[in-house]
């Protein structure tokens, strides 16, 4: 058993949450800091793959998140005006009863909390993390407006915006407004899919079940409209009927949808970047999520990406303690994250980009060749996360691999 560690975790997002109740489910003493005054959440609709469901089972939370979410058995994107289907992927193609979990992230969220609350773990509201330095002792200084603490280790879970990191992403021309909506009675989509239409890689909408919120009646769905991120401005100036005339004319279907947005304002703009921290270790700090890794949401494994770094760095400090286990951790998630990473990097300009080269290459090339064999089994494999082993570099025990203790395998 490896010694107990006194650890901050600076970020209370899904990646934050999701470590310190790894790491206090391991033996470690463990500290909760964000800038927010009360726990909340960050964003909209997202799809919890079966990888990541495993994590969540085992952290304890797995219950609760499958009574709020959504199951998800297909995507599915066709080319509207040509009727081409872009992008068909079956999650059961991989493995039999294999299904992604489509839920709000204040569902997410709100599972992760309960669970760290009943853990006793302490959580410190209205602290601004500035900055983590290594001082004597071997110990960390955390830093905000003064001195937070001095720990053994520090997890930056700050995302995106991290002080604490040295990423420096790039941003993608493409980003997305979205929002939640009621599921209407009238909608004409399946309730186990995410759908969505394309005008070649220019404009895309997409709808996805999210299920219900925690503690409240009524099924919701995340709505979403791909945009440039230079013309955001002009959209928020331009009439609101323009724009649900130009999702009208890409698809007709998005009108019970559309009747309940009323403003600009009932849109929020999410912008996409890519980037990945290939050393997400310092002296005395630990980078995960966003703080080590960004990329668009084509492939939908950002929580579940946050989710794996979690039970990782946990996985890798019992296995090599302290001293050895960060660069571990490193190692573990290599290869997951360039196969990712990568993937995404080649899929995402075929969804999101001016030309239409890109998006003809996607119909009439890759779209066709995904639909042969052994294309499906693999697309289902590559939409579960588990197309290659998501925490490697553990090596062997007596002629056998080394699996991760959290993983239910089989």
């Amino acid at each position: 058993m490896v010694a107990c560690l006194n650890i901050a975790v600076a970020g209370a997002g899904v990646g934050g949450l999701a470590a310190a109740i790894a790491l206090t489910q391991a033996g470690h003493r463990v500290q909760v800091f964000d800038r927010f005054e009360s726990p909340r959440p960050v964003g909209s609709g997202l799809v919890i793959q079966p990888v990541g469901q495993m994590v969540l089972d085992w952290l304890g939370c797995g219950p609760m998140v499958r009574d709020w979410g959504n199951p998800i058995r297909t995507l599915l994107g066709i080319e509207a005006p040509s009727g081409i289907t872009s992008l068909i992927a079956h999650y059961d193609a991989g493995a039999p009863g294999r299904h992604g979990l489509a839920m709000h992230r204040a569902s997410l969220f709100t599972a992760l909390h309960r669970r760290l609350v009943a853990l006793g773990v302490p959580l410190h509201m209205g602290i601004e993390i500035t900055g983590s330095a290594p001082v004597a002792g071997g110990r960390a200084l955390l830093s905000g407006a003064e001195t937070v603490g001095r720990f053994d280790l520090v997890v930056d879970a700050l995302g995106a915006h991290s002080p604490l990191t040295p990423l420096r992403s790039r941003i993608l021309p493409y980003g997305a407004i979205w929002t939640s909506l009621r599921w209407p009675e009238a909608a004409t989509m399946p309730h186990n899919q995410l759908t969505q239409r394309y005008r070649k890689a220019r404009q895309m909408v997409g709808v996805l079940p999210i299920g219900r919120m925690p503690d409240q009646p009524g099924e919701r769905a995340a709505f979403f409209w791909s945009i440039r991120d230079d013309v955001m401005d002009a959209w928020a100036e331009a009439p609101l009927d323009d724009w649900k005339a130009e999702v009208l004319n890409l698809w007709p279907d998005m009108a019970p949808f559309l009747a309940q947005i009323a403003t600009h304002e009932d849109m929020s703009f999410a912008r996409y970047a890519h980037g990945t921290l290939w050393r997400p270790w310092g002296e005395r700090i630990v980078h995960i999520g966003d703080s080590a890794h960004r990329t668009s949401p084509q492939l939908g494994q950002g929580a579940n990406m946050a989710l794996l770094d979690a039970a990782a760095l946990t996985e890798a400090l019992e296995r090599a303690g302290l001293e050895d286990g960060l660069a571990l951790y490193g190692k573990m998630r290599r290869g997951h994250l360039r196969l990712y990473q990568g993937m995404s990097l080649f899929l995402t300009p075929q969804y999101q980009h001016d030309s239409r080269l890109l998006a003809d290459f996607r119909d009439r090339i890759v779209s066709p060749l995904s639909r042969i064999w052994p294309a499906p089994r693999l697309m289902g494999l590559i939409a579960s996360g588990l197309l290659v082993p998501p925490i490697g570099g553990m090596g062997w025990r007596g002629g056998e691999a080394v699996a991760p203790r959290w993983a239910v395998l089989g």
